[in-house]
């Protein structure tokens, strides 16, 4: 599995032997899980429009995902003493994979504060403390992925004929923040062609550095960040964005 994934370019990380306990143990989910990843992709102009954990491709992924049983699932740890519950805690999981040989714990990170990645890996060292899982698994935009998305939307504004902010929204964008009009117009005004301008402004607002992207994520965890849970970190390369991968040379 692992070596098909690093293969079409995903960034994978392993910690705790997680690794070994995910192919030796869970050799059949581990499988289902390389499939799911193998055929996910999404067009580039998703990319413009998605968002979060709602957007078109986070679902698709999110129902190839359902469709191997990895539900949604709510963990409820209670604390009770002498008959008296005196505190219960609950840690909502995107996925989880039920097994004879355990539980998995997955969380895909799209798009959100990378704070996220704080909550997600802390969650998933008291589930395993209590032996709730076995491992987790956090999936999220990959390194490569992360570098060309100024790219990537340049490229498909250039390809749909978008010249100037009047046709945006007869192309289907949503309305804009605030913040990506000004800095916007702060491109255009350094005579930045319109393209290129909306590209950077865009990226910069919606998908900068303080979203969940791999360097945040591998950051983390090289600070020790979940340890000792088992942990398996998965990056979604831009050979994801198959129109876009297509039509540029290697």
């Amino acid at each position: 599995m692992m070596n098909d994934l690093r293969a079409a370019g995903f960034d994978i990380e392993t910690r705790n032997h997680a690794q070994a306990i995910l192919v030796g143990d869970f050799p059949e989910v581990a499988a289902d899980l390389c499939e799911v990843l193998s055929s996910f992709s999404i067009e580039a102009r998703e990319v413009i429009g998605s968002g979060g954990g709602q957007a078109k491709s986070t679902m698709r992924l999110r129902d190839a995902l359902y469709d191997k049983g990895w539900p949604k699932h709510e963990f409820v740890v209670q604390t009770i003493v002498d008959g008296v519950e005196r505190e219960a805690i609950s840690h909502e999981i995107d996925h989880i994979h039920h097994a004879a040989a355990g539980t998995l714990a997955l969380e895909i990170e799209w798009n959100n504060k990378d704070p996220f990645f704080d909550r997600d890996l802390e969650n998933f060292q008291r589930l395993h403390a209590q032996s709730a899982i076995s491992l987790g698994i956090i999936i999220t935009r990959g390194a490569s992925l992360q570098s060309s998305l100024e790219d990537i939307v340049e490229w498909t504004l250039r390809r749909d004929g978008i010249l100037d902010v009047s046709e945006l929204e007869d192309w289907g964008m949503k309305e804009r923040t605030a913040r990506q009009k000004r800095m916007l117009d702060a491109q255009l005004e350094k005579q930045v062609p319109f393209a290129r301008a909306f590209a950077r402004s865009f990226v910069a607002d919606k998908y900068g550095q303080a979203t969940t992207h791999w360097e945040k994520l591998a950051t983390r965890v090289a600070r020790g960040v979940g340890n000792p849970c088992p942990l398996v970190l998965i990056g979604l390369p831009v050979g994801v964005v198959t129109d876009y991968s297509a039509a540029t040379p290697e």
